[in-house]
């Protein structure tokens, strides 16, 4: 049986989450927006889960819109915020903000936006992928959003956010602070006061695939993507997964209880595995920033790297053959994100580190999740230190 460290693309599901689908499913509910009795109850359940996911994350329930996932919700922020006047009868597109290394459910939107004739501002990131606040700064004036992720996807890098916010200045004409929380919901901490709005996907955490939340401040103006029904207050037509729902609210909550332990241990598995990894194997370099936290940062400083995720370069080996090759021996990891793991083309995250395009398709990114053992990573130092050896000496 294979080891399995891509838990930045998707983590099994909790078997608590399980129980609890499979319990919401022989109740055999109804359309929860019909008005009958089963309807009724499924309406409960949809309300209890969004009240579940409010308390876990510490926000209003109002605040919570359900949708289909990350990306859905990343798109809903972008487009349903900045782009819901694509054709304004006059004045100035509204302006958006974001940086080079965001997920492609956000600058796929970005491109969207320019498309239609907004501006997009992009920043960049030093070589080891920090965002350049003082950039940050100038680009956000004059815009309406400004979209920056919790946590890389790729690298595992966290931007400051707390910071992030004081960039943007203050009173009611400042931007409002988007950020992609996929990756760091139930890993990392979020300074939520400073958010705006914020996109969680259930699959990330131990929840089904097909199932997220935006949270967005009261007051900001979104506009929906789809149209024909009235779910969500309008902003997400369509009904609603009810058992699904409710299997994702649980799994939000048993993340966010969770998170400080599994953190620490996700911190340690990893560590452990690049220490032993390379004192085998001369010539890798760790990607993204360092495991250690920055000098002169103050105790209780938020992390720089997310926990458990590694990004791992060989100069002289193609990442996406090696992929192939780890997985015929037994440990399945990717090279890049999952959502462009087809591409032929070098990582538009690596690039923007300022690794050139042969060095960008070398990445090979190893995320650590809740199931990972003590014994996954011995095995997976074994195997990387053959084959890499191998694929080096080919």
């Amino acid at each position: 049986m294979s080891v399995y460290l891509d838990h930045n693309a998707t983590t099994p599901m909790r078997q608590e989450v399980r129980a609890r689908i499979d319990a919401l499913l022989d109740q055999g509910l109804g359309n929860p927006s019909s008005l009958h009795g089963s309807g009724r109850r499924a309406r409960q359940v949809i309300d209890d889960a969004r009240m579940q996911a409010a308390a876990a994350l510490g926000v209003h329930e109002d605040s919570v819109t359900f949708t289909s996932g990350g990306t859905e919700a990343n798109n809903l922020a972008l487009l349903g915020g900045v782009g819901r006047d694509l054709a304004p009868a006059g004045g100035q597109r509204p302006v958006l903000v974001t940086t080079r290394i965001e997920h492609s459910s956000v600058l796929g939107p970005a491109e969207a936006l320019a498309r239609a004739g907004h501006e997009v501002r992009l920043v960049g990131v030093d070589r080891q992928g920090r965002l350049d606040l003082d950039q940050l700064r100038s680009a956000a004036r004059g815009a309406r959003l400004v979209s920056v992720m919790a946590a890389n996807n790729e690298i595992g890098v966290c931007p400051p956010l707390a910071r992030v916010a004081e960039c943007l200045g203050a009173g009611k004409d400042r931007p409002f602070l988007h950020t992609d929380a996929a990756q760091a919901v139930g890993r990392i901490e979020l300074p939520w006061a400073s958010i705006d709005l914020a996109s969680v996907s259930g699959h990330k955490l131990g929840g089904p695939a097909g199932v997220g939340l935006l949270v967005h401040r009261p007051g900001i103006g979104l506009a929906p993507l789809m149209h024909g029904g009235g779910q969500e207050l309008g902003l997400r037509p369509g009904t609603e997964p009810v058992a699904a729902l409710g299997g994702f609210a649980l799994a939000l909550e048993l993340a966010c209880r969770e998170r400080a332990a599994f953190a620490a241990r996700l911190d340690g598995l990893a560590r452990e595995l690049w220490g032993r990894l390379s004192e085998r194997r001369g010539g890798l370099e760790l990607l993204g920033p360092p495991l250690e936290l920055a000098p002169g940062s103050p105790p209780g400083s938020p992390p720089e790297r997310l926990p458990g995720t590694l990004n791992i370069l060989a100069h002289d080996v193609d990442g996406k053959v090696l992929v192939t090759r780890l997985d015929l021996e037994g440990l399945e990891v990717s090279a890049g994100s999952a959502c462009a793991s087809g591409s032929l083309e070098p990582s538009h995250v690596l690039l923007a580190l300022g690794l050139d395009e042969s060095s960008a398709r070398a990445g090979l990114r190893v995320s650590l999740g809740r199931t990972t053992r003590a014994e996954d990573v011995n095995i997976a130092v074994e195997i990387l230190g053959r084959t890499l050896g191998f694929a080096r000496a080919r």
